[in-house]
């Protein structure tokens, strides 16, 4: 039989999931079949419920689910305690596993994909919401140097300094007068057209610009690459979150590199990965 995956969300229709997680399936040579579910904003875990009771084998989350998906796994990884947040459930006889796989596509978009090592490196992470606290452990396992976070209110990236310590150190926007290796945007300004209020000195011919949106130019992007940096959108991510997902679920590891080539053709518009808690991430 078939085995039955899907992504839930709400809203659902613009997911590039089933398309990921078909092409993953069709390169391993997994008996599979993906779906995308729209639930109720009030019915998140029946829905869950019934999905597992018609024989389905594990979940991706979306908006506005990821802290629901939290609270409804009875087992939980080391990432997903960390983010607080999930992302991807799998099910068992034990019940529900919860898990956070998009710091770990972050990762590997940048160490992979986009040639970035991040050892020994000064990082500079713009926002203090869900997204920006999803990928905090997995950058820290990396062994930067430094790893700053900065927040429009400074209070925020304060508490998630406190939350993970190992040195990560907060400031406001209009603190970031220095130079890093990378910055990354996890705020929500892309969504507005709009830009964190960054100095430009952050920037060097050196330093990678990450915009947690894909699928086209941003505010941030280009104020990085007119000042110098070498640019990057999250596409690599989505499909890097995924194939962990598929990972955890089949024991198998797709090869990312023609999916995101494939994505690219497509030519996606204005997907976002950088998303408050309460409205998730996009997939």
């Amino acid at each position: 039989m078939t085995d039955r995956y899907a992504v839930f969300g709400h809203p659902i229709a613009h997911s590039k999931s089933p398309q990921i997680h078909a092409a993953f399936a069709r390169q391993t040579g997994q008996d599979m079949r993906y779906e995308a579910i729209l639930a109720p904003l009030d019915g998140f875990a029946d829905s869950v419920a019934a999905f597992v009771a018609a024989g389905g084998c594990g979940a991706n989350v979306t908006v506005p689910f990821k802290q629901e998906a939290f609270r409804l796994a009875n087992r939980l990884s080391p990432r997903a305690q960390h983010a607080g947040a999930v992302n991807t459930l799998a099910f068992d006889a034990g019940g529900t596993v919860g898990d956070n796989t998009d710091g770990a596509g972050l990762v590997a978009d940048l160490t992979r994909n986009l040639n970035c090592a991040l050892t020994g490196k000064r990082i500079l992470l713009l926002g203090a919401g869900g997204a920006a606290r999803g990928v905090i452990e997995p950058l820290l396992d990396q062994q930067p140097m430094e790893l700053v976070v900065a927040n429009r209110t400074v209070s925020r990236a304060q508490e998630l300094a406190a939350l993970f310590g190992r040195g990560v150190r907060a400031c406001s926007f209009d603190a970031t007068d220095t130079s890093f290796d990378v910055v990354i945007n996890a705020t929500a300004a892309s969504l507005a057209g709009d830009l964190p209020p960054l100095s430009p000195r952050v920037f060097t011919a050196g330093t990678l610009a990450y915009d947690m949106m894909y699928g086209g130019d941003t505010p941030f992007l280009d104020f990085a690459r007119t000042h110098g940096a070498r640019t990057a959108d999250g596409l690599g991510m989505l499909v890097e979150q995924a194939a962990e997902a598929f990972h955890l679920w089949r024991g198998v590891r797709p090869d990312t590199a023609p999916v995101i080539a494939a994505l690219r053709q497509d030519g996606l518009k204005g997907e976002n990965l950088a998303a408050s808690p309460l409205r998730g991430q996009r997939t």
